[in-house]
C-alpha cells in the first residue's frame, strides 16, 4: 500500500516474478496522507491523514472502508497496529498520541507531554508497551494498559532549512527544526538572538529588502513578520481556507510590499504586507511547493515543489506565464540569477540534477551534471556565470554556467545540505543543513571562513583524557559538541 500528497492509497500487487500492479485506488483523505499500517492479520489497513482521520480498510473486499476514527485536533501524522491487532495507535501534530480499541471503536486513552510533533510510532512484541519519537527530541517508552509513560530518553536534533543575509549583511537569519528563528552576528560570532513564535519548524526565513522587517514561515499555518531590530512580532499571515496549511519557503517581493509563499497544497500564495490581505494564489495540486522566488524586476515568480515542475507565474494576478520541466523528481530550490537573465533548479530522486534555464523565455540551456546525492540548493554569483548547488550527500559543488563544468567540490555539512544564499556585497556564502550548522564561504576561493552554530549538549566539553569510553560513545559525544584531542592528551 502506498499513500501520498493527494490523499489517495493504491493497493499494489506483485506476482512472483513479476513487476507489481496496482489493483485499486481508494480516495481516502482530503490532502495529504502521511501514515499507512497493516494489521497483523493482512486483512485490514490503518490510514492517517492531515485532515485529521483515521481510517480503516478492508484489503480483501477491494478497499472497503470499514470506519472512520475522529478526535485528532491537528493533523494525524502516523498510525501503528499493536502485534495483538487489538490497538491502533495515532500521533500527530496535536502533540498526542490516542490509543484506540479497534472491536469497540472508541478511544482508549490519550498520552501526553509531547512538547513538539510525533512522528514515530511501534510497539514491542508482546503488545504491552509503546514507543514514540517526538520532534521534541524525546524517545518515550508507555505501559499500554496503564496509559502512563515509564521512561523518557532526551535526544538531540537542530535541523537547519533556512538561511538569509541581512541586506546590509552583517547578520544572518535561520529557522529550522527547533520551531526558533535565530538571528546571528556574523562578524561578533556570539550566541544568536531567538524567536520564540512558531509552534512547530520554521522552514522559510527572509529579510524585506530595506531590512526593517524579519518574516518567518512554518509548519503551523503562521507567517510571522518581526521587527529585525527589536525581534519583536508585529503581524501574523495566516491561510485563511485551511488552519491547519504547512508552509515552506517563502520570498518578498523586490519593492518590500508583498510575501511570497508555498505551502503542502502545492499553491503559492503571495500577501500585501501593509494590509496583512492575500491578494491571489495558484490553483492547488498534488505535493509541495518548497521554495519560491521574485525575478529580479519583481514581474514575475517562480516555484518549484513535489510534482517536478518548475512553474512560472505572473507577479501581478497570479496566472501561469509558463511551466519548465524541472531536474528527475520533485523541485526543492528555485533561483533567479541578479540579472535576471538566468533560473536554476534543483531537484532529483536517486541522483540529482541541476537545471539551468535562459529568461525570459524559459530555454533550458543545461542540466549540470549527475549528482551523487538529491539536489537540495542553489545560488549564484554576482556575475551569473557560476552556480552552486548543495546535495544529500553533504558536498557544495560550483559550475561553471558557460561550459557546465564542476570545478569546486567542499564538503560542507554531515547530512543534507538544506539552503544556500549568497551574501548582498556578493563575496560570501553561507550554508546550512541537517547538522545545525551555518557554514560561511569565499565564494570566489571556496574556503571555509566561518562557521555559526547554537551550542549542543556537549559543546566544548573536553573528552581527551576520559577514560571507560568505547568509540561509538567518544563518536556520539563529538557529534554533540565534545572535543578530543587525536593525540589522546589533555
Amino acid at each position: 500500500a502506498s499513500l501520498g500528497g493527494e490523499g489517495q492509497i493504491r493497493l499494489w500487487e506483485r506476482p512472483p516474478g513479476g513487476p507489481a500492479t496496482c489493483r485499486v485506488v481508494l480516495p481516502a483523505h482530503t490532502g495529504w496522507g502521511m501514515g499507512l499500517a497493516f494489521a497483523p492479520d493482512g486483512q485490514r489497513l490503518a490510514s492517517a491523514g492531515w485532515d485529521r482521520t483515521i481510517q480503516i480498510w478492508a484489503v480483501a473486499a477491494g478497499g472497503e472502508l470499514l470506519q472512520t476514527l475522529a478526535g485528532h485536533a491537528d493533523r494525524v501524522q502516523t498510525v501503528a497496529w499493536s502485534p495483538d491487532g487489538q490497538t491502533l495507535a495515532s500521533a500527530g501534530f496535536d502533540e498526542t498520541i490516542w490509543l484506540w480499541d479497534v472491536a469497540s471503536r472508541s478511544v482508549r486513552t490519550v498520552l501526553t507531554g509531547f512538547t513538539g510533533v510525533v512522528f514515530s510510532l511501534a510497539f514491542t512484541p508482546d503488545s504491552r508497551h509503546l514507543l514514540s519519537g517526538s520532534g521534541d527530541g524525546t524517545l518515550r517508552l508507555w505501559d499500554v494498559a496503564r496509559g502512563q509513560c515509564e521512561q523518557i530518553r532526551q535526544g538531540y536534533a537542530d535541523s537547519l532549512y533556512d538561511v538569509a543575509w541581512s541586506p546590509h549583511g552583517l547578520h544572518l537569519a535561520s529557522g529550522g527544526s527547533s520551531n526558533m528563528v535565530s538571528i546571528w552576528d556574523v562578524a561578533a560570532r556570539t550566541p544568536p538572538q531567538l524567536l520564540a513564535g512558531h509552534r512547530y519548524l520554521v522552514f522559510g526565513v527572509a529579510w524585506s529588502p530595506d531590512g526593517r522587517w524579519l518574516a518567518s514561515s512554518g509548519w503551523d499555518n503562521v507567517i510571522q513578520i518581526w521587527d529585525a531590530h527589536t525581534g519583536t512580532p508585529v503581524q501574523v499571515l495566516r491561510d485563511p481556507d485551511d488552519p491547519y496549511t504547512s508552509f515552506y519557503g517563502l520570498a518578498w517581493s523586490p519593492d518590500g510590499q508583498r510575501l511570497a509563499c508555498g505551502n503542502y497544497r502545492q499553491e503559492v500564495q503571495v500577501w500585501e504586507v501593509a494590509t496583512g490581505t492575500r491578494q491571489w494564489r495558484t490553483p492547488a495540486q498534488p505535493g509541495a511547493a518548497r521554495r519560491v522566488a521574485w525575478s529580479p524586476d519583481g514581474t514575475a515568480l517562480v516555484s518549484g515543489g513535489d510534482e517536478g515542475c518548475v512553474a512560472v507565474w505572473k507577479a501581478a494576478d497570479g496566472s501561469r506565464a509558463r511551466q519548465l520541466p524541472g531536474p528527475g523528481g520533485k523541485v526543492n530550490d528555485v533561483a533567479w540569477s541578479r540579472d535576471g537573465q538566468w533560473l536554476a533548479a534543483a531537484g532529483g530522486r536517486a541522483g540529482g540534477e541541476v537545471c539551468v534555464w535562459a529568461m525570459p523565455h524559459g530555454e533550458r540551456m543545461q542540466i549540470l551534471g549527475r549528482l551523487p546525492g538529491i539536489g537540495y540548493a542553489v545560488a549564484w554569483s554576482p556575475s551569473g556565470a557560476v552556480l552552486v548547488s548543495g546535495g544529500s550527500d553533504g558536498w557544495l559543488r560550483w559550475w561553471d554556467r558557460a561550459s557546465g563544468e564542476c570545478v569546486r567540490v567542499c564538503r560542507a555539512h554531515e547530512g543534507t545540505v538544506q539552503r544556500l544564499q549568497v551574501s548582498p556585497e556578493g563575496t560570501r556564502l553561507a550554508s546550512c543543513g541537517d547538522d545545525g550548522a551555518i557554514q560561511i564561504w569565499d565564494l570566489a576561493g571556496g574556503a571555509r571562513v566561518g562557521t555559526l552554530r547554537r551550542d549542543r549538549p556537549y559543546e566544548r566539553l573536553e573528552i581527551s583524557g576520559a577514560t571507560g569510553l568505547t568509540p561509538a560513545q567518544r563518536a556520539e559525544l563529538r557529534a554533540l559538541g565534545a572535543v578530543e584531542d587525536p593525540r589522546g592528551g589533555p
